[in-house]
């Protein structure tokens, strides 16, 4: 749809401009022609609404003709050729519409009028025609650099959920991996607790299945899902495995689906695992200021193997984040007096889940 008609204050506008015209136009009918004023605009102000609506016919051109695929002389010659067949009928339509009005005034004294500025109308008819083409095919570049920047913008979109569902994809196996070596450990030395474990999976398996694709949920049922994995972790480490969660005021915001699994995996995986006597796995939330900080601290020894890298776990929640919140979300993952200690900082938004 043409630009103008899509709102009808535009096409309120572009009308109101017009009738400048048509008031210029009745200046030159009394002015050039001799007619009275009150004729003049009689005369020039319906001519110049009439050819305002032949005029938006350049939008038609310009996006049958676009400038980067179009010959140069293409574009010229089809310019002039419109401009020359608006104009032309521009003059019929105002022949008609003088010798229609003429009873007003005496007719000779129209038709003398019209034939004394008609090559002067023709002239500026081409002009204006010429001119609307024009802004025409501004329009016409403008709107497709808006819709190729709402592709652009699509294209981001799309690509960051290719990415998020990557991510998230990651963390099913890489717990599955670890849970699954934990079971077959315990097959053979504790086959009720292996069995009980497996039931434990199971329904944790089942609880992130519902969670489907949503992108984000709130942090008290993400907060809940961590208890039931630590539910699983505790048949295996028994009382050395102790957990202390807080979600303060922050249980209403929201968060990306399994964001502190990995977190609390690598708690027991890489701190409580190598503590003789266990620890408790800290996680703590809060809600400040417009930001969701969340904590997750363990006991860890400082003589226990090092790992290269920042692992599996550390670098999905950070490429999670990411992807979600640019820089604006941090992740800090240090040592601080053999407890091992991870913050999370991230906008905080409250609301109903997407």
């Amino acid at each position: 749809m043409y630009p103008l008609l899509a709102r009808r204050s535009h096409l309120a506008v572009y009308l109101l401009l017009w009738m400048l015209m048509g008031i210029l136009l009745a200046a030159i009918l009394a002015l050039q022609g001799g007619l009275p004023w009150i004729n003049g605009l009689v005369g020039g102000l319906p001519m110049a609404v009439a050819y305002s609506f032949i005029c938006l016919s350049a939008w038609y051109v310009a996006r049958s003709m676009p400038l980067a695929g179009t010959g140069t002389i293409r574009v010229v010659v089809t310019a002039l050729a419109a401009a020359v067949v608006s104009a032309a009928m521009w003059l019929v339509l105002g022949r008609g519409w003088m010798a229609l009005v003429a009873t007003r005034w005496p007719p000779a004294q129209g038709a003398r009028t019209f034939a004394s500025i008609q090559a002067l109308l023709f002239a500026a008819g081409v002009l204006l025609y010429l001119l609307a083409l024009a802004i025409s095919y501004v329009l016409v570049v403008y709107e497709a650099s808006q819709a190729a920047q709402r592709r652009a913008l699509q294209g981001q979109v799309l690509a960051r959920e290719a990415e998020l569902r990557s991510l998230r994809a990651q963390i099913d196996p890489h717990f599955l991996f670890n849970s699954l070596h934990s079971i077959s450990a315990l097959t053979t030395a504790d086959p009720p607790s292996a069995r009980r474990m497996c039931l434990l999976l199971g329904d944790f398996l089942r609880q992130t299945l519902a969670l489907g694709g949503a992108d984000r949920i709130t942090l008290s049922r993400e907060v809940a899902l961590i208890e039931n994995f630590l539910a699983i972790e505790r048949v295996r480490f028994g009382d050395r495995l102790t957990v202390a969660v807080d979600a303060g005021n922050a249980g209403d915001c929201l968060v990306p689906p399994l964001l502190l699994q990995p977190l609390v995996e690598n708690a027991v995986t890489h701190g409580i695992a190598h503590m003789l006597e266990g620890g408790t796995v800290r996680v703590t939330a809060g809600h400040d200021g417009g930001w969701l900080r969340i904590v997750v601290d363990n006991p860890c020894d400082p003589d226990r193997p090092r790992r290269g890298g920042t692992g599996v776990g550390l670098a999905n929640v950070r490429a999670r984040l990411r992807a979600l919140h640019g820089e604006e979300a941090t992740l800090l993952a240090e040592e601080r007096s053999d407890r091992w200690y991870v913050e999370v900082t991230l906008p905080a938004a409250a609301g109903e889940p997407a």
